[in-house]
């Protein structure tokens, strides 16, 4: 939960919103009205497809469901894995958290490259860019587990306005709360990052996905250089 978070987590779970809502604001102008991160949305939409009998949008939604559920089965797969090898000493491990995170980087790469491919003729290249994004999505999720299970959705808010509306109410009634803001800072990174995505896309094209993929590597280095800037510490404090 977002009330359990380090003031340093939760800027951490705001910058990888803003990306998830960056990408999705590109992909819902790209793809006419789906998601690349939001699949209730795109389960909405595939149910209201179908009703109008319009089967490829309903095949087009659920294709980028599957697919960002096997971004979040590679991502569960990949955080899991116990490391074979002993890190240097003085360097920092390659954490289940950064994984999560370089692995949806990685992803999205790709679909950056596919998406720019098409300008020297091969068009085939973009159908893949949607997918790749929704799995690149799907993994980033797993940069906050608990026990094996997401503790906070970072491309997803519905709960959070829920959380936040509650510790609001519980604010009205005189309780000295202000936890809500919590939830509402990560709305409003996926709310601001989303505008800045269908801005940037209506002015540059597909290419300003590498802006998306340059943030997540970003909040990857970032956590990276914390960690390893931590281990002296704590190694002395083991053997102080």
């Amino acid at each position: 939960m977002a009330t359990e978070l380090t003031r340093r987590q939760l800027y951490l779970a705001c910058g990888i919103t803003a990306s998830a809502g960056f990408v999705d604001g590109v992909g819902f102008i790209h793809l006419g009205g789906y998601f690349v991160s939001f699949m209730s949305g795109n389960s909405t939409r595939a149910g209201a497809d179908l009703a109008e009998g319009d089967l490829l949008g309903w095949g087009k939604a659920l294709g980028l469901v599957a697919a960002f559920v096997c971004g979040v089965i590679l991502a569960s797969l990949v955080t899991t894995k116990n490391s074979t090898t002993t890190p240097v000493q003085g360097s920092s491990p390659l954490t289940p958290q950064l994984r999560a995170i370089w692995l949806s980087v990685g992803i999205l790469m790709l679909a950056a490259v596919c998406g720019t491919v098409p300008a020297a003729g091969l068009d085939t290249a973009e159908l893949a860019v949607a997918p790749l994004i929704a799995a690149a999505m799907g993994a980033v999720n797993s940069t906050f587990t608990r026990g094996g299970e997401v503790s906070v959705g970072l491309t997803y808010m519905t709960g959070a306005l829920v959380k936040a509306g509650q510790l609001f109410a519980a604010r009205l009634r005189g309780v000295p709360e202000t936890r809500w803001l919590r939830y509402a800072a990560l709305w409003l990174a996926i709310a601001a990052g989303s505008a800045a995505g269908a801005i940037s896309y209506l002015a540059a094209g597909l290419v300003i996905l590498w802006a998306a993929v340059a943030l997540l590597a970003c909040c990857a280095g970032l956590v990276w250089w914390r960690r390893r800037s931590a281990a002296p510490r704590l190694h002395g404090l083991k053997h102080g």
